[in-house]
């Protein structure tokens, strides 16, 4: 299910930048700032908590340079709750964020390193704090190939 996500971890010698986008009240849209937040960090792996704006954050991650931008966000791909896909940002063209008023595909343009989307499928995006089981059981997760990925190919 995430050996894409494995694949692009298993680039050792790429620094890799997590930002997770998403407003923390809207229910399963606050996954990707539930994930990034969980995010340990290492020589190989950061992550930034970019929430609802990511646009003032463009400067930032520009000055951080990493070698690959992974944005991770609710994404309606018309799939199950709870799916799972990266994707090279310019794949994106049709799918809809959630919460968005600027796609991220247009936005990647701003960055000068390869950006991708680590899309979720959404269950509800309500408004409450509580992210459902099935989009938590998932973020859980990446949250822990991530880590253990970082742990491995960080020391």
């Amino acid at each position: 299910m995430f050996s894409d996500l494995e694949e692009l971890l298993s680039l050792e010698e790429k620094r890799i930048l997590f930002a997770g986008i998403g407003n923390l009240l809207k229910s399963d849209d606050g996954a990707g700032v539930y994930i990034s937040s969980r995010i340990k960090k290492s020589f190989h792996i950061s992550s930034l908590n970019v929430e609802v704006s990511i646009e003032n954050y463009i400067g930032k991650i520009n000055s951080l340079n990493p070698d690959i931008l992974v944005l991770i966000d609710c994404v309606d791909m018309n799939s199950a709750p709870g799916t799972c896909k990266l994707l090279p940002v310019r794949l994106v063209k049709d799918l809809t964020f959630t919460t968005h008023n600027i796609s991220l595909s247009r936005l990647s343009e701003f960055f000068i390193m390869p950006v991708y989307i680590l899309g979720i499928q959404p269950k509800k995006i309500d408004f409450g704090e509580k992210i459902s089981y099935i989009v938590k059981d998932v973020a859980d997760k990446l949250i822990q190939l991530i880590n253990k990925q970082e742990v491995h190919y960080g020391n």
